[in-house]
């Protein structure tokens, strides 16, 4: 057994030689010390936000067991607050974070809005979902187009891999708007994009209707949904990372697989974060002059 020490706090790593990642031969002591690296970026990204944590308790491969309330056997200083009746998981240090791999956590969840202003995200979001995973440069096609889509409507945007098959495309806002509001300009761009790209694009949500065309999700953004806290890790083989990337990268070409957990604190230490006008450089753009032309337009 070891232990890590972080925000005055001591916890007992239980099983740190345990292999998560087989590929890679990561083990569980190497994944949390990867947390550790990337806990100033991943922290800044989930803070506030009601956690939910996927935890797979006989491998990355066997079925996941969904978390978002405190466990009885937690600590006490584990971060959370109580809502709707329950104690609800907080990611607001470090010592949490520790806390919550060793109890087994290997994703890291998190919703739009904070639990102190319920109902205003504080970013949009367009999730690209491709049809398989040899299907990214479809993603990447339609990133760069959607990333123009939003400069002529006077947004900057950043790109980042889901970790998984797919991209998301974050725009930074002003926290005051609803996700009512918000939800109707993801709206606007999605089906603008399915009727200038309808062969290679899809709007149906089932999985099972969308053939070999990209799913343009625009409604994942919605109060309750959640989406991978920048700098997570994602259960498969490869131990691949949500990694934000810059455009330039997209334009060249870049693949999901890309970006792991072996590799992530060297990238940062080179580019830095990458997320930062998301988090703490935000920029609180307007969106004032889209709704009204949505309304206008009676779109």
């Amino acid at each position: 057994m070891e232990e890590i020490f972080a925000d005055g706090r001591r916890v007992e790593i239980i099983r740190p030689d345990k292999i998560i990642w087989e590929v890679e031969n990561i083990k569980k002591i190497d994944y949390i010390r990867y947390l550790l690296d990337v806990s100033p970026y991943l922290l800044e990204h989930a803070k506030d936000r009601l956690l939910m944590i996927w935890v797979y308790p006989h491998g990355i491969h066997s079925k996941k067991i969904e978390k978002r309330s405190v466990p009885v056997s937690a600590p006490d200083w584990v971060s959370s607050t109580f809502y709707k009746g329950k104690q609800r998981i907080l990611l607001n240090d470090k010592a949490t974070l520790i806390w919550a791999a060793n109890y087994g956590a290997i994703e890291f969840h998190i919703p739009f809005d904070r639990y102190d202003m319920p109902d205003h995200p504080m970013e949009m979001v367009f999730d690209l979902d491709p049809p398989d995973h040899k299907s990214f440069d479809l993603v990447l096609e339609v990133s760069i187009r959607l990333k123009q889509v939003l400069e002529s409507l006077g947004l900057v945007s950043v790109p980042r891999t889901s970790g998984s098959s797919g991209m998301q495309i974050f725009v930074p806002i002003h926290r005051g708007y609803t996700f009512k509001e918000t939800r109707r300009i993801n709206t606007f761009v999605a089906h603008y994009f399915a009727e200038q790209l309808p062969q290679k694009i899809t709007l149906e949500r089932p999985v099972s209707k969308r053939g070999n065309k990209l799913y343009f999700d625009y409604l994942q953004l919605w109060s309750g949904r959640t989406m991978p806290a920048v700098y997570s890790a994602r259960a498969n083989s490869k131990a691949n990372v949500a990694a934000p990337l810059t455009w330039a990268e997209v334009e060249a070409g870049v693949k999901p697989s890309d970006f792991n957990i072996l590799n992530m604190k060297k990238r940062i230490q080179e580019k830095g974060d990458l997320f930062q006008s998301i988090t703490t450089g935000k920029s609180n753009q307007s969106l004032h002059d889209i709704l009204r032309f949505i309304e206008k337009k009676h779109i």
